[in-house]
């Protein structure tokens, strides 16, 4: 490595995971063009990497914040490229980074590809928790779970968090923002062993939450994306102590299982035909089209009577989501609040987003395994259209649930 060249990370090596830094190269060469990488290996094993070809200014330097790459995994001015394009090194695979105790380590490095030379390189460490938030694993009746509580007195206003499968990533980070969060996976047992789903543990999840001393909110928040989107729009329906649900690119009907509540089927389950999977070259399949209508007469059954909720609803639909037609959904359930007289809803609406809406700063992912068909299936988006709504709705569904899972006396926290 050269002595000279330095590569910084501003305001600093170590950051919150969904807060951007400022990349910069001093003391090359004036004009020298170089390669900046990054690199980062997730909690599979697999390494994502990218690059991105930069030539310096007249004084030697290099700021991703006003110079353009040149070539490589983007070309153009985006400081925060090189996060957005870490690429795994096996197709279809997604960045797995769930757990929030260990940081989401980068390493970035400057070469002269000439020289086949390092000239500089730093880690970047990106926490999922920020300083006094606590982690809690939470056993408790019939659900299993992960609470995370902020530092300070409170009261806070609580979120449930559900996903597909354990994730406690959003909820770490949601939770650096001054909300309770208790995170919990859709399935709690293997999908392989299930014929139905109960509303009954989040219920129970429901109660433990509100029970919690530092929450100062009398009802919760819900955030969920793809199917537990749908399983937070049955809570909002039928359990009480539901204020606000944040639904990301899921569909307007009970999907794949029975749901049952208080030991009775309340909605039958939306089917998928998997002849109508459209195959790609990559070997992932297009699914977007291949779910039932829930709006035939013989599937009306399964639509979830949102309608007699008490809730205030946030639809976010990517228009580019290869894996449900969630926009379509979106506006289905929007017509139908208006047909009732309700107003209780806003949408936002991504032209060129994909299924897979994270938080702000992960790698882009076009294609992965879904659980429930055992396939690759496309999620779509285009790169950077979508690396651009994460941002945009991260900031979104904090001012959602600021505005409607309200405290008394109101004191929200940001610790940023």
């Amino acid at each position: 490595m050269s002595s000279q060249v330095r590569l910084r990370l501003l305001p600093s090596d170590r950051c919150l995971y969904d807060e951007p830094i400022q990349v910069k190269v001093s003391h090359l060469r004036s004009r020298q063009v170089v390669t900046i990488k990054a690199s980062s290996t997730d909690e599979k094993g697999v390494l994502f990497s990218s690059s991105a070809t930069y030539r310096a200014d007249g004084n030697g330097d290099i700021d991703l914040v006003r110079d353009a790459s040149l070539s490589g995994s983007y070309v153009g001015v985006e400081p925060m490229g090189l996060l957005r394009t870490l690429k795994p090194n096996t197709l279809n695979t997604l960045f797995i980074k769930e757990e929030a105790l260990e940081p989401h380590m980068v390493k970035f490095s400057v070469h002269d590809e000439e020289q086949d030379q390092i000239l500089a390189e730093v880690t970047n460490e990106r926490l999922l928790m920020a300083d006094g938030v606590s982690r809690v694993s939470v056993k408790e009746g019939n659900f299993r779970g992960v609470l995370f509580t902020p530092p300070g007195t409170g009261p806070f206003p609580a979120v449930l968090d559900l996903s597909t499968i354990m994730s406690e990533r959003r909820a770490a980070l949601l939770a650096n923002k001054g909300f309770v969060v208790l995170t919990l996976p859709v399935f709690q047992e293997k999908l392989g062993n299930l014929k139905m789903l109960h509303l009954d543990p989040f219920e129970e999840a429901i109660i433990f939450l509100l029970q919690q001393p530092k929450v100062g909110s009398k009802r919760i928040g819900i955030i969920a994306r793809s199917k537990a989107a749908d399983v937070a729009l049955s809570l909002a329906a039928f359990v009480p102590g539901v204020e606000a649900v944040v639904w990301i690119n899921g569909c307007s009907a009970n999907t794949a299982f029975p749901l049952f509540y208080k030991k009775r089927q309340i909605l039958p389950a939306l089917k998928v035909d998997t002849k109508k999977f459209i195959p790609t070259q990559s070997g992932a399949v297009i699914a977007k089209y291949a779910m039932d209508d829930p709006l035939k007469e013989e599937n009306r059954a399964t639509v979830i009577p949102i309608e007699q909720a008490n809730t205030n609803f946030l639809f976010v639909a990517s228009e580019d989501d290869l894996n449900w037609d969630c926009n379509i959904y979106k506006m289905e359930m929007e017509e139908r609040l208006k047909r009732h007289g309700k107003k209780n809803f806003e949408s936002m609406c991504y032209p060129r987003a994909g299924h897979m809406l994270e938080p702000p700063y992960t790698p882009f992912c076009p294609s992965s395994v879904n659980m429930f068909v055992k396939m690759q299936i496309m999620w779509g988006g285009e790169p950077r259209a979508h690396a651009a709504a994460e941002v945009h709705l991260w900031k979104k569904i904090q001012e959602f649930l600021r505005s409607h899972v309200s405290c008394d006396p109101v004191q929200l926290t940001d610790l940023n």
